[in-house]
């Protein structure tokens, strides 16, 4: 048998040697993300997505984490859009501290920070049927496509889109391609990154205009 850092390591090259783009994070293997396609013959076909899975020391004995990082409209995937008021340096430390985390930097002001938390699956099969049996190339073929083709607005994370999905099934498959259309493209699945970068520059804007980094970190946010 062998052990679950052996098994962590054979895993992620089973998706490499499958085509699968995956992207490490802190030069490691317990986070990463990987490139993830819309089934076809689905209301996702044609959409690309960044998937950010972590695996717990006990990887395979326990589940791994799913989350997409880019915007997906469906009602096993949750979205939470809140605005947070804080110092630069208290935003780097939640991205340091909340890697998992899905999330997009915009800065609006020095101390205005918008921060989306959004992508976690549920997945029966992950979060409480998961078996060692099971691997990450069955997660990103088998698992993530089942729930894309077959959404279950019974047992909903995204409350809007199941009520929406019950009520009016046109419209919610126009939603779904709409968000395809607006957050699942090539260039979203390295968003974050550029809104960091744009968000830096802007706070470096308005701290030549007289603030300095002391006067960020020495006051309390109201």
């Amino acid at each position: 048998m062998s052990s679950p850092s052996k098994r962590r390591e054979m895993d992620v090259m089973k998706l490499m040697m499958s085509d699968y783009t995956v992207e490490t994070i802190n030069d490691g293997l317990n986070e990463f993300n990987v490139e993830f396609h819309g089934p076809k013959e689905s209301l996702y076909e044609g959409g690309i997505w960044k998937v950010r899975v972590e695996l717990p020391d006990a990887y395979p004995y326990k589940s791994p984490s799913i989350g997409f990082v880019n915007k997906i409209y469906h009602p096993n995937v949750d979205e939470l859009d809140i605005l947070l008021l804080c110092t630069k340096q208290l935003a780097d430390l939640i991205f340091e501290r909340f890697s998992f985390i899905k999330l997009w930097l915009a800065t609006a002001s020095r101390r205005s920070i918008r921060i989306e938390i959004s992508g976690s699956v549920c997945l029966d099969v992950i979060n409480q049927s998961w078996s060692p049996m099971f691997d990450l190339l069955n997660v990103f073929e088998v698992f993530l496509p089942q729930l894309l083709l077959y959404p279950n607005p019974s047992d909903p994370l995204n409350g809007d889109a199941a009520s929406l999905m019950m009520k009016d099934r046109k419209q919610y498959d126009q939603k779904v391609k709409e968000y395809c259309e607006r957050y699942a493209k090539r260039e979203n699945i390295s968003n974050s990154t550029a809104e960091v970068d744009s968000g830096d520059e802007e706070i470096s804007e308005e701290e030549s205009g007289g603030s300095s980094d002391d006067d960020i970190a020495g006051h309390a946010d109201p």
